[in-house]
């Protein structure tokens, strides 16, 4: 989660400082890309507060109305992020798009534009590599898009989302705009516009995706179940298991419910001994699974 945090603090810094000097050059040159470029940079900054303010959020501990703890709240903060990048930045990007291809601007000296461009490109490159170079840490070797629907921490790819959507963005924009300005084209800076929200909005559908089967309370992955039946088979008290049952409720902590058939013969105390045996077993074997319900069938 620490490394999370690191990614995220410097999406946060690179989207901050590019924002404002996006919106001040298009306000200047007329150019809708850039507007819409600068609308993408302020949601891009709301989000990492917020990820931010989900992390916080989901280390309360537990009390007596969620007795199994604050875990999720990254879950539900990673699901209004996704929403925003389709609302604030995908369909406004769209919106604003649309408007200048109806009513096109001739643009002014796009000097500044390319400068921002530039800039935020340096800026969002930087962001780019320590998240990837970040989550990579976390992929133990699999591939990326596996890795990704393996993953139960948001945070750890969604910034990467974000930030290749933002610079394949810039790259749109700058080739675009710089058409649009050498061909007396104004309706090709709408166009670029529409594409950054085209990206946005599938970047969207993606994180929202993965959120919502996190959030919805996704299980442990199916050899993790085997290997935790066969763990608790290991006990001479067991006769199978008979079924697991799991959720995600954070990045690091997994709720298990076991259904076990006991050997006939033996008595409430014994019983009572290899439920804490098989608890324990299966603890020290998985540290992310914070609770373990053993129920005897």
């Amino acid at each position: 989660m620490a490394n999370n945090r690191k990614s995220i603090y410097s999406a946060l810094a690179a989207n901050l400082l590019i924002a404002v000097t996006k919106f001040t050059a298009g306000a200047f040159t007329n150019s809708s890309s850039m507007i819409s470029e600068g609308i993408h940079s302020t949601v891009d900054t709301t989000n990492q507060l917020l990820l931010l303010y989900g992390i916080r959020r989901s280390k309360k501990s537990p009390d007596e109305s969620h007795p199994f703890g604050y875990g999720k709240e990254l879950y539900f903060w990673s699901f209004v992020v996704s929403i925003l990048i389709f609302g604030l930045g995908g369909a406004l990007s769209i919106y604003q798009g649309i408007l200048h291809i109806i009513e096109p601007e001739v643009m002014k000296d796009p000097f500044w534009n390319y400068i921002v461009l530039v800039l935020s490109l340096i800026f969002e490159g930087t962001s780019l590599y320590i998240s990837v170079k970040e989550f990579n840490k976390t992929r133990n070797g699999i591939g990326w898009w596996d890795a990704i629907i393996r993953s139960k921490d948001p945070s750890s790819f969604l910034v990467v989302f974000e930030d290749g959507a933002a610079v394949s963005g810039l790259i749109v924009v700058m080739i675009l705009m710089s058409i649009s300005y050498s061909f007396h084209i104004p309706e090709l800076d709408g166009v670029a516009s529409i594409i950054v929200g085209l990206i946005l909005i599938f970047v969207s559908l993606i994180l929202a995706r993965e959120s919502r089967s996190l959030l919805m309370g996704e299980g442990i992955a199916p050899e993790t179940r085997e290997k935790i039946t066969l763990l608790a088979e290991e006990d001479s008290a067991v006769v199978r298991t008979k079924n697991i049952l799991s959720t995600y409720q954070s990045p690091e902590e997994i709720v298990l419910v076991l259904i076990v058939d006991f050997r006939d013969h033996l008595d409430t105390a014994e019983i009572t001994e290899a439920v804490q045996r098989i608890r324990k077993n299966i603890k020290e074997a998985f540290p992310l699974v914070r609770y373990v319900i053993i129920q005897p069938e």
